[in-house]
Protein backbone atom coordinates (compact mmCIF):
# COMPACT_ATOMS: atom_id res chain seq x y z
CA UNK A 1 0.00 0.00 0.00
CA UNK A 2 1.19 3.58 -0.69
CA UNK A 3 0.23 6.53 1.53
CA UNK A 4 -0.03 9.75 -0.65
CA UNK A 5 0.01 13.00 1.59
CA UNK A 6 -0.83 16.39 -0.15
CA UNK A 7 -0.37 19.58 2.06
CA UNK A 8 -0.65 23.21 1.94
CA UNK A 9 1.18 25.22 5.01
CA UNK A 10 0.99 28.80 5.14
CA UNK A 11 4.54 30.31 4.61
CA UNK A 12 4.43 34.30 4.96
CA UNK A 13 6.11 34.62 8.20
CA UNK A 14 9.25 33.35 9.76
CA UNK A 15 7.75 31.31 11.92
CA UNK A 16 5.15 30.04 9.03
CA UNK A 17 8.45 29.03 7.12
CA UNK A 18 9.85 27.37 9.64
CA UNK A 19 6.90 25.28 10.53
CA UNK A 20 6.63 24.27 7.11
CA UNK A 21 10.43 23.66 6.85
CA UNK A 22 9.74 21.33 10.51
CA UNK A 23 6.64 19.44 9.22
CA UNK A 24 8.97 19.03 5.26
CA UNK A 25 11.64 17.28 7.44
CA UNK A 26 9.78 15.02 9.73
CA UNK A 27 7.69 13.59 6.26
CA UNK A 28 11.41 12.87 5.05
CA UNK A 29 12.71 11.47 8.44
CA UNK A 30 9.71 9.13 8.52
CA UNK A 31 10.72 7.76 4.75
CA UNK A 32 8.42 9.88 2.43
CA UNK A 33 9.67 10.84 -0.74
CA UNK A 34 8.57 13.94 -2.70
CA UNK A 35 6.37 13.06 -5.32
CA UNK A 36 5.54 17.13 -6.17
CA UNK A 37 6.18 19.85 -4.22
CA UNK A 38 3.83 19.15 -1.63
CA UNK A 39 2.64 15.89 -2.38
CA UNK A 40 4.55 13.09 -0.79
CA UNK A 41 4.51 9.17 -0.82
CA UNK A 42 5.38 6.48 1.22
CA UNK A 43 5.18 2.84 1.22
CA UNK A 44 3.34 0.62 3.46
CA UNK A 45 3.70 -3.12 3.87
CA UNK A 46 -0.23 -3.45 5.12
CA UNK A 47 -3.50 -1.63 5.86
CA UNK A 48 -2.41 -1.96 9.51
CA UNK A 49 0.77 -0.45 9.78
CA UNK A 50 -0.65 2.54 7.28
CA UNK A 51 -3.08 3.49 9.92
CA UNK A 52 -0.71 2.65 13.18
CA UNK A 53 1.40 5.73 11.14
CA UNK A 54 -1.79 7.85 10.45
CA UNK A 55 -2.48 8.05 14.15
CA UNK A 56 1.12 8.38 14.84
CA UNK A 57 1.22 11.54 12.09
CA UNK A 58 -2.06 12.92 13.58
CA UNK A 59 0.31 13.77 16.52
CA UNK A 60 2.73 16.07 14.51
CA UNK A 61 0.36 17.96 12.41
CA UNK A 62 0.68 21.50 12.10
CA UNK A 63 -2.10 24.30 13.49
CA UNK A 64 -2.60 25.82 10.43
CA UNK A 65 -2.71 24.65 6.89
CA UNK A 66 -4.51 21.87 4.44
CA UNK A 67 -3.28 18.49 4.98
CA UNK A 68 -5.08 15.33 3.07
CA UNK A 69 -3.96 11.68 3.28
CA UNK A 70 -4.85 8.82 0.32
CA UNK A 71 -4.65 5.12 0.81
CA UNK A 72 -3.79 3.22 -2.87
CA UNK A 73 -3.23 0.06 -3.63
CA UNK A 74 0.31 -0.70 -5.65
CA UNK A 75 -1.67 -1.39 -8.76
CA UNK A 76 -3.70 1.36 -8.56
CA UNK A 77 -0.43 3.55 -7.80
CA UNK A 78 1.40 1.89 -10.57
CA UNK A 79 -1.94 2.68 -12.65
CA UNK A 80 -1.41 6.51 -12.17
CA UNK A 81 -0.02 8.46 -15.72
CA UNK A 82 2.42 11.30 -15.86
CA UNK A 83 1.74 13.43 -18.40
CA UNK A 84 4.12 16.12 -18.48
CA UNK A 85 7.35 15.59 -17.11
CA UNK A 86 8.71 12.29 -15.73
CA UNK A 87 9.21 10.21 -12.50
CA UNK A 88 12.26 11.57 -10.35
CA UNK A 89 15.45 9.59 -9.85
CA UNK A 90 14.54 8.70 -6.32
CA UNK A 91 10.88 7.56 -7.46
CA UNK A 92 12.56 5.71 -9.93
CA UNK A 93 14.49 3.30 -7.53
CA UNK A 94 12.27 3.11 -4.72
CA UNK A 95 9.60 0.93 -5.51
CA UNK A 96 7.64 -2.15 -3.69
CA UNK A 97 10.84 -4.06 -3.39
CA UNK A 98 13.06 -1.62 -2.62
CA UNK A 99 10.71 -1.22 0.82
CA UNK A 100 12.14 -0.10 3.89
CA UNK A 101 10.16 -0.80 7.36
CA UNK A 102 11.73 1.34 9.94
Amino acid sequence: MRLLLFFDLPMNTKTERRIYAKFRKILISDGFIMLQFSVYVKIFPNRDALIQYTERLKRNLPAKGSIRIMAVTEKQYGNMQVLVGGKSLQESTLNNESMVIL
